[in-house]
This record gives C-alpha cells, sequence and structure tokens, in this order.
C-alpha cells in the first residue's frame, strides 16, 4: 500500500519538475494545423513523440488522447461523487459500497471479487471499444463539430491533470492525516456533507 502511494506521490511531483530545453524538438512535421493545437502552448510536443511519423500514427495518438482524457473525466467524477453519495449496492457478497472508504483508502477494502469486476468492465470495454452504440443522445452539430470536438480534447487535458491532483492530494492525506487542515476533500460547498 505504502508503494502505492509513493509512486504516485513521485509521479505527480514528477509532472512539475523543470522541462528539459535541450531535449524538446521544435520540428513540427505538419501537425501544426491539426485540431488540439492552441493558445498559448501551440503545438505542444517537448518529448518528440510525433517526430517522423505518419498522419495514421498521428491520429492513432490523438485517439488515446481522447479515450484517457473521457476516462479521466468519469475518474474524477468518480473520485468526488463518494464524498456527498452512496448508491450502497453489494460490490461483493456481503461488502456495500457505503463500507468503503473513499479515494486511496478504498483500495486496501475492495474485495478480490471487487477487482474482479471492475478490470472485467474496463476490459471488455477496452477490448470492444464501447459499451453500445445506443443511436440517440448525439446531437447534430453542423458547422460546430470541430469546436466541440476541440472542446472535448480541452476538457480531457484539464481532466487528466485534476485526476492526477486528487490523487496526489488524497495520497498525501492518507500517509499524513490532516496535512491540510480540512475534513472534507470539498470545503468550498458545506452544505454537501449536511453542515
Amino acid at each position: 500500500m505504502k508503494s502505492v502511494i509513493i509512486a504516485s506521490l513521485a509521479c505527480s511531483a514528477a509532472a512539475f519538475a523543470p522541462a528539459q530545453t535541450g531535449r524538446a524538438s521544435t520540428a513540427v512535421n505538419g501537425f501544426e494545423n491539426e485540431l488540439g493545437v492552441i493558445a498559448p502552448t501551440g503545438f505542444f510536443d517537448p518529448l518528440g513523440l510525433s517526430k517522423n511519423i505518419s498522419q495514421e500514427k498521428f491520429d492513432e495518438y490523438r485517439t488515446a488522447e481522447l479515450k484517457h482524457g473521457r476516462a479521466a473525466m468519469l475518474a474524477v467524477l468518480g473520485y468526488i461523487a463518494p464524498e456527498t453519495y452512496r448508491f450502497g449496492f453489494d460490490i461483493a457478497p456481503g461488502v456495500s459500497t457505503n463500507d468503503i472508504p473513499n479515494g486511496v483508502a478504498a483500495i486496501d477494502f475492495i474485495p478480490a471479487l471487487g477487482w474482479a469486476q471492475m478490470i472485467f468492465l474496463i476490459g471488455a470495454v477496452d477490448y470492444w471499444g464501447v459499451l453500445g452504440d445506443f443511436g440517440f443522445g448525439k446531437p447534430d452539430l453542423g458547422d460546430k463539430e470541430d469546436e466541440r470536438k476541440l472542446q472535448e480534447l480541452q476538457h480531457g487535458r484539464l481532466a487528466m491533470l485534476a485526476f492526477l491532483e486528487l490523487l496526489r492530494h488524497d495520497s498525501q492525506n492518507f500517509v499524513s492525516p490532516g496535512f491540510d487542515g480540512l475534513d472534507n476533500m470539498i470545503t468550498g460547498l458545506p452544505f454537501m456533507y449536511g453542515n
């Protein structure tokens, strides 16, 4: 358990380390006009992953970014929702979601059958790509489709950073309870906790 916390703290600390400017490439390889290139960063590729790749490979990377962004948006909601509401179903026989603590502390409390359910669901969605195409809920965006795609990329990027910060904060609070002097994760909305 401690190794998971230490690894998450090390990863979050590495995210804020100064970038090595000597290794970054300024070549844009024709991707500077792709959707997702926004001011003020422009085309941001500090690791040079787009150097000498085809358009198909770039599209594969963009699809992965979109997929991870969507997963992160759900992860942020899933991290915050149990702070204020519990669904009360059994994640395994005799183990209610009401009995499982929030955040990082839940890792030790979820039984093997609960982990198996989550791994199976994630694997099935990843293998088959979607949970299903239901044919409804798809708005006709017309000429705003590119704008909405850019917004989804931006929201996904923000959610990836937000989830890392939630994980870092919760891990630090797990190691040193009350380090920030706050009782709850969501501090600006006390009515959510019935206060």
